[in-house]
């Protein structure tokens, strides 16, 4: 079975030294979705400009539907400056008033989130009010039983308590990092460590999955109840953009289609790692990594 899933959320072009690649955690999300087989697609909304087609052509390439790729008459395609540390880290610096901020819940984007199995949006693209309506409302148009992943990804300044907690009571999973967790420890008034966090906030929203990447220090993941814990997996880092998008991915595939919580959290880890070594954040997935072991 072909599982539906749709991304809610910005596309852009990440300005690195080397060149531009295509970017957007939502947008990645929706690739590795693709590469591990799921019939993913994305709500987003791009410029009228060249930036934009060459946004388009790249879908075409990767094999990425444009059906739900909006067009802005007046404002441009989205773009991030990003600086790579020693160690691979990215430091952005996102561009304001872009095509992404006035993402709409049209007639196209409605049906398909009526349709889909698991939605995965997050928290930048409602740094506006219109996209941030517009996620609200595609999520809420989700059916019953759908996985609807909200995916912290705070960049400072915008990073709104409200947007966040209006998200967690949409969301029934939860995705962040080891950055994001004593952040929204903070916000919600969450003492203790990783796991009492975890366990706190999936108590207070009613989440039944909530994963937490920790870099080279892999996963963890807490399911109805029950933890996995994955060390990492060893990888030479070429840069990290992309990778816990790919991890988002095999977790959400791996959770619809009922594998055991070990085996989603080693196959998101070796994924994740895979992306790491690779330079931006669509690299091909070898075949050997499309299903997980065991």
């Amino acid at each position: 079975m072909t599982h539906k899933i749709l991304a809610i959320g910005e596309v852009l072009w990440d300005l690195l030294p080397t060149g531009k690649q295509l970017g957007g955690a939502p947008a990645n999300f929706t690739y590795h979705c693709r590469s591990l087989g799921a019939d993913a697609g994305l709500v987003t909304r791009i410029g009228e400009d060249g930036l934009g087609r060459a946004v388009l052509d790249r879908f075409r390439l990767l094999g990425l539907p444009i059906e739900t790729v909006q067009v802005d008459p007046e404002l441009p395609t989205g773009t991030v400056d990003v600086a790579l540390d020693p160690d691979g880290q990215p430091r952005f610096t996102v561009r304001e008033h872009v095509a992404w901020d006035r993402i709409a819940a049209d007639e196209a984007a409605l049906a398909a989130a009526a349709e889909a199995d698991a939605l995965g949006f997050g928290s930048l693209a409602q740094r506006s009010e219109p996209s941030r309506r517009a996620v609200r409302a595609l999520v809420s148009a989700s059916r019953p039983g759908a996985l609807r992943l909200f995916d912290v990804n705070l960049r400072p300044p915008f990073v709104d308590r409200d947007v966040i907690a209006e998200s967690l009571t949409l969301a029934n999973a939860l995705k962040l990092n080891d950055h994001e967790l004593p952040e929204l420890a903070a916000m919600f008034g969450l003492p203790g460590d990783a796991r009492t966090v975890m366990a706190g906030l999936a108590d207070r929203f009613g989440l039944s999955l909530v994963a937490l990447t920790r870099g080279a220090g892999g996963g963890l993941l807490l399911a109805d109840g029950l933890w996995s814990d994955h060390p990492g997996q060893p990888v030479v880092v070429r840069d990290t953009i992309g990778a816990g998008d790919a991890f988002t991915a095999a977790l959400v595939v791996g959770r619809l289609s009922g594998r055991p919580l070990d085996v989603i959290n080693r196959h998101a880890n070796a994924v994740a790692a895979f992306v790491c070594s690779q330079p931006g954040g669509t690299p091909t997935l070898p075949d050997d990594l499309k299903e997980p072991e065991g």
